[in-house]
């Protein structure tokens, strides 16, 4: 180990992967590594993986290739879902080095140091070091946080998932739902209050399964992080609707000192025969109690949803059913997912595939659909005043921000601004779809 001494990390997919490769490049750190970025020539490349689409796979050898051409004898380790679901696969990569699954990617640093320098100077084929359990004896949590960012931090609070639906490989490569206790949360949660960060993101896999039903659950634990100072929001990535009592949303909207009007609902498909299919827990009935209590308890919520398009067996009928479920809705964004084929997922055998060139016209229906969706919200909220949170980019003397409720907005750079929680009135929409603003 005594070559190594820069280390980059490249992070694929959800919120969940970025706070989990923060914590892993701080272990780095703690050991003496000097943490670079991915063009500058480091030593060792993490490449943290997703594999809920096809792309992400591809994406990940298209790395290792591209990392090669930049130093040809960086030493590569994948982690992340797909190092867990296809660590074979991965270990045949020309240019991987160590593949390293679920239970075992947060003792990268103790792998690394324990095996022996392997010299490739001379374009020698070394076998890649596999070291992964079964998905079913992963039981352990580790509390990560993202660091870096001086804006947000994505905090984990639960990993896993019990649900198993259809088209999810995510309970194959992240195991059961877990997490810690809500004391270790919230002092994980002080210790990014510690620092100069705004805004916490709470992630995981299904959030709302906090505590699996026992004496603790994800509420008790939205009571407890609103009380730590030093924080000033707290957005909820997603959760399901199932799980989205009317507790939290009470709580959240009218009592909470910190938790922002925002929630993400992911929905999949406005059909109620799909959502059996996929094994959802939920019918499009609650979906609309969901959205309609939230509404009338704050009609400036910002409301994200998720959805599939191209399932298996989706009809025609079908899809414009989701279409025209969408457009009663009061939905502030969709996030549109194009149905992939999923090894080890009951989908693919649950009806005629939808033609690609079809998913594709689907695809692009809905994310008109969530542009209008967008442009009127953020129509609605004009003349309305605001507290933005402005980032340190700088784009052509432009910085951006977003309000509470998830308004994106600009104004020009000021390095004061950076970081700032600021009053101010979004005075219209600018031709790039961006709230301008008027301080207070």
């Amino acid at each position: 180990m005594q070559q190594f001494k820069k280390v980059a990390f490249y992070t694929l997919g959800c919120k969940l992967n970025f706070s989990e490769t923060s914590t892993i490049s701080r272990l780095f750190e703690n050991a003496g590594f000097a943490k670079v970025d991915f063009e500058e020539t480091p030593d060792i490349l993490v490449i943290n993986t997703c594999s809920v689409t096809e792309n992400a796979d591809k994406k990940c050898k298209q790395l290792v290739r591209r990392a090669k051409k930049i130093n040809p004898e960086v030493y590569i380790a994948i982690i992340g879902c797909y190092a867990q679901l296809k660590p074979t696969e991965i270990a045949q990569i020309p240019g991987v080095s160590l593949v390293l699954g679920a239970n075992e990617k947060f003792n990268i640093v103790e792998h690394l140091e324990s095996l022996e320098t392997q010299n490739c100077n001379e374009n020698e084929v070394v076998e890649a070091v596999v070291k992964f359990e079964h998905i079913k004896q992963t039981t352990s949590f580790i509390p990560s946080h993202s660091m870096g960012d001086r804006t947000r931090s994505f905090l984990k609070v639960q990993d896993g998932c019990d649900y198993f639906c259809t088209f999810c490989t995510i309970p194959l490569a992240r195991g059961k739902s877990r997490n810690a206790s809500i004391a270790d949360t919230v002092l994980e949660a002080q210790k990014i209050a510690d620092t100069q960060i705004k805004e916490v993101v709470l992630t995981g896999v299904n959030i709302g399964d906090f505590g699996q039903g026992d004496h603790e659950n994800f509420f008790e634990l939205v009571k407890a992080l609103d009380q730590v100072k030093g924080i000033d929001r707290y957005r909820i990535s997603s959760i399901e609707p199932n799980l989205l009592s009317d507790e939290i949303i009470r709580f959240t909207l009218q009592h909470s000192e910190r938790f922002v009007p925002h929630f993400h609902i992911p929905l999949q498909s406005g059909s109620n025969r799909l959502l059996k299919a996929m094994r959802r827990k939920y019918l499009r009935e609650l979906y609309v109690e969901r959205v309609q209590h939230i509404k009338k308890l704050r009609p400036d919520c910002a409301i994200g949803v998720d959805v599939i398009v191209g399932f298996p067996g989706e009809t025609d009928e079908e899809f414009l059913e989701t279409v025209d479920f969408l457009k009663d809705l009061e939905v502030s964004y969709l996030h549109v997912f194009t149905y992939s084929e999923r090894a080890n997922t009951t989908a693919v055998k649950l009806g005629e595939p939808v033609p690609n060139q079809v998913r594709a016209q689907r695809s692009k229906q809905l994310h008109i659909l969530s542009e209008k969706k967008k442009r009127a919200f953020y129509e609605s909220q004009v003349g309305s005043k605001r507290t933005v949170l402005f980032e340190a980019e700088e784009d052509e003397g432009i910085m951006y921000g977003f309000t509470e409720n998830y308004v994106k907005v600009k104004t020009p750079f000021n390095p004061d601004l950076v970081n700032q929680m600021q009053t101010v009135q979004l005075t219209e929409i600018d031709r790039d779809g961006v709230l301008k603003c008027d301080f207070i």
